[in-house]
């Protein structure tokens, strides 16, 4: 069966090109191995291999779950093409992990090579100065077994004594953020206080503008009516028989002429 041709969902289609290309790439993977002649290279190129099998059992996986959930609206014999599809996908990944393993053991035997010291002779490097416990005496035995007791108790000190260090540590962040968290909400209230002090304040503004607006007001219409008053004043004086303009009260016409001339006597 051709599944290249199979119409698969949007969301199978998308797993499905994913796993293609896992594919494509391990199997480019694989080749540029062949040619890489030095073990660590080796082993970091399948490592790298390795994690991207891992991504494509977690498609296959993720496809086959798909495959379950729309199982009831599919009609029976495209749900067995998809898991055709499905077989066909687990049966090339199982290829490329039989093949991993392949190379794993080549590998491996080539490291084991190399820490032979390429003698072929398969016997490891003793360190001479290392003594195997058949050949120690008892009361050598004993005194290496305290020694390492001492050694195992000295580094649990050791680590008690970091977890102490990490507990005082713990101590003190925890109450810096309680005392930075209760500075934090001192400036908050103190911020709400300014805020309204503000607020309080541009009020205060806001009528003293208005007093200071209305006391301009009564200033101008003030210096209008002493205006009006000088000018009257003016006139009388200039035109004193003038009948269109009424006396200002508390102030006295001018006197006549014969008022003058008995004054005079």
């Amino acid at each position: 069966m051709a599944f290249s041709n199979l119409d698969l969902p949007p969301s199978l289609a998308d797993i499905d090109g994913q796993l293609r290309d896992h594919f494509r790439f391990l199997q480019n993977g694989f080749q540029k191995l062949d040619k890489i002649k030095d073990a660590n290279r080796q082993n970091k190129q399948l490592e790298e291999l390795t994690s991207k099998m891992r991504d494509c059992k977690r498609l296959v996986k993720e496809f086959d779950r798909e495959i379950k959930e729309d199982e009831h609206r599919n009609t029976p014999e495209f749900n067995k093409q998809l898991n055709e599809r499905k077989q066909s996908l687990i049966k090339e990944l199982n290829s490329y992990v039989a093949l991993r393993k392949t190379y794993a053991n080549t590998i491996g035997n080539k490291k084991t090579e190399l820490f032979d010291g390429g003698t072929g002779s398969g016997e490891p490097l003793i360190d001479e100065n290392v003594r195997l416990a058949s050949t120690m005496a008892n009361q050598e035995l004993i005194d290496t077994g305290r020694q390492t007791m001492d050694e195992t108790d000295q580094a649990i000190e050791r680590s008690k004594k970091v977890v102490e260090d990490t507990i005082n540590v713990g101590t003190q962040t925890a109450q810096t953020l309680k005392a930075q968290t209760e500075q934090m909400g001192r400036i908050v209230n103190e911020l709400d206080t300014i805020q309204f002090s503000i607020k309080k304040a541009s009020q205060l503004v806001k009528e003293i503008g208005r007093r200071l607006a209305t006391d301009r007001c009564i200033m101008m219409f003030l210096f209008l009516i002493v205006c009006g008053v000088i000018a009257i004043i003016i006139v009388k004086i200039v035109h004193p028989h003038n009948k269109n303009i009424r006396d200002i009260p508390g102030l006295a016409p001018p006197a006549n002429g014969s008022s003058r001339k008995l004054l005079s006597y």
